[in-house]
């Protein structure tokens, strides 16, 4: 597996990708019914790099990686991560996290935090954990679940 910068011609595999994951609502606070034109330029946005990982030509994965806020919070990173429901349990979310996190010290980030990991989402709480990220914070009933109602969601963050 290799995991590069995404091309503009991979956003049919991109929406793939993170179309199903929108739709289910279950990771993610975007709404349920964005565009794909909407959710492309959210996921390929000016403000961060987007890269997918791929086997043999085939894409099994995406993430960006961006500033989790302006100005004196810009030296602290944020990522977004998806790996394709038929690639799910195969290593790809632990290789882009790896990927993510020498990218963002080579990029002179000095942590990562992600702002809202699902509490429901267990697989990647498990997965972040194992990644070194520490769960600073629980914020209660901040997601609203499309068939859990409203859940707590983790803040985690991890120094570099």
């Amino acid at each position: 597996m290799i995991i590069r910068p995404a091309h503009p011609t991979d956003t049919p595999a991109l929406w793939a990708i993170i179309g199903p994951v929108i739709r289910a609502g279950e990771t993610y606070a975007l709404p349920r019914d964005m565009g794909e034109q909407a959710a492309l330029a959210y996921w390929l946005g000016p403000d961060r790099e987007t890269f997918v990982a791929e086997d043999q030509s085939e894409i099994l994965g995406t993430y960006y990686l961006r500033a989790n806020q302006q100005g004196g919070g810009a030296h602290v990173a944020n990522c977004g991560y998806i790996t394709a429901a038929t690639a799910q349990g195969k290593g790809v979310a632990r290789a882009m996290c790896a990927h993510s996190l020498a990218t963002a010290r080579a990029r002179g980030f000095r942590a990562m935090q992600f702002n809202l990991v699902i509490a429901t989402n267990e697989r990647a709480v498990r997965l972040w954990q194992d990644m070194g990220f520490t769960p600073l914070c629980r914020l209660p009933q901040a997601f609203n679940h499309p068939s859990l109602g409203l859940v707590d969601a983790l803040v985690m963050h991890q120094t570099l």
